[in-house]
């Protein structure tokens, strides 16, 4: 049998660049080695958009479209919705036995994700958020995942399944797989802005149905280095959020590009208008199969069905499993 991966997605909006670099693209070669699970994280996300649970509903679609555009392919992957999983509810349960209160409030991803929710939360935690990591733990457990693979911001999450993991298997045992990270190469992406993370919250993103003008517009604003103002200003690529893109879309002349840009030959405005077009190239095969998932929903709301049902067939014999080691199995 084929070893497991389980990621995913929380459906709060369109998927952008940085998951594509950071995730995406790697799911698409995944699929050929292993039997891929790809969650759409919908209770996930509503541990900070409980107020806004449509928003949630809308964007289900929109992530299982921006999958199967980049080419993950229904009949390898199993793309399923979190929370007609009930199983994974119960197992958090469970698992919320194993972890305190003091351990979840050390996990530096909630720590620095609570920080820049403070107008969701107004400096007052909830539960459901503090405890998400046992949730992800129930994602990637019931699933029997072997590799998760994360950008390094999410590698606490995977330290803390691992621990829930070998606690679980001490006391009731070895019941559970424990599973390993796979860091992307591209495990954070910029924005835009030249922020460490490019963000559908904080509007610095390049989605993967942008059209050709949007892609425009929105390199024409991106950041570049500080100290170069006028063309014939020598700059710093290095320190020019251009040139990083220029690295990550493999622009063909890249080693031109440097040179130019530190000797003052070239100019940011051409800059940006190259590495534009090489977005809109890049991503137009994306743009086109996203248009025609568009076109029939009826498709991907299949899809998602008869991925829903296999995942729930394989959450129900985790489940099991783990209710007979605790003691749960009644009436056998």
């Amino acid at each position: 049998m084929k070893k497991r991966i389980l990621t995913g997605d929380r459906p709060t909006g369109k998927l952008h660049i940085g998951h594509y670099f950071g995730s995406l693209r790697n799911r698409v070669k995944y699929q050929k080695e292993y039997d891929t699970f790809i969650i759409i994280a919908d209770v996930q996300a509503l541990t900070d958009n409980f107020k806004t649970p449509r928003k949630v509903r809308e964007n289900v679609k929109e992530v299982a479209i921006d999958n199967l555009a980049v080419g993950i392919d229904p009949q390898r992957s199993t793309i399923f919705i979190q929370s007609l999983i009930p199983e994974i509810a119960e197992l958090t349960i469970f698992y919320s036995n194993l972890v305190t209160i003091a351990r979840l409030e050390r996990n530096p991803t909630v720590k620095d994700e609570f920080k820049q929710k403070k107008e969701v939360f107004q400096d007052k935690i909830t539960y459901g958020f503090l405890g998400y990591p046992v949730s992800q733990a129930a994602d990637i457990t019931v699933f029997d995942a072997d590799l998760v693979p994360v950008g390094d911001d999410q590698l606490p999450q995977v330290e803390q399944t691992q621990e829930i993991v070998g606690k679980f298997n001490r006391i009731y045992g070895k019941v559970l797989v424990k599973p390993e990270a796979a860091i992307d190469e591209f495990p954070r992406v910029r924005g835009l802005d030249g922020r460490s993370k490019m963000s559908k919250s904080l509007d610095n993103a390049i989605y993967l149905g942008d059209e050709a003008e949007e892609i425009q517009a929105k390199v024409a604003k991106a950041l570049t280095d500080k100290n170069k103002i006028k063309i014939d200003d020598k700059g710093n690529p290095d320190d020019c959020t251009v040139f990083y893109y220029h690295q990550i879309f493999e622009a063909e002349n890249l080693a031109q590009i440097r040179k130019q840009c530190q000797t003052g030959v070239r100019g940011c405005v051409n800059c940006k208008k190259e590495l534009a077009n090489n977005i809109i190239q890049r991503l137009a095969p994306i743009r086109e199969k996203r248009k025609y998932y568009e076109k029939n929903p009826k498709v991907v709301e299949d899809i998602l069905r008869n991925g829903t049902q296999r995942a729930k067939k394989v959450a129900q014999e985790t489940l099991a499993r783990v209710k007979k080691s605790m003691f749960l199995d009644y009436f056998k």
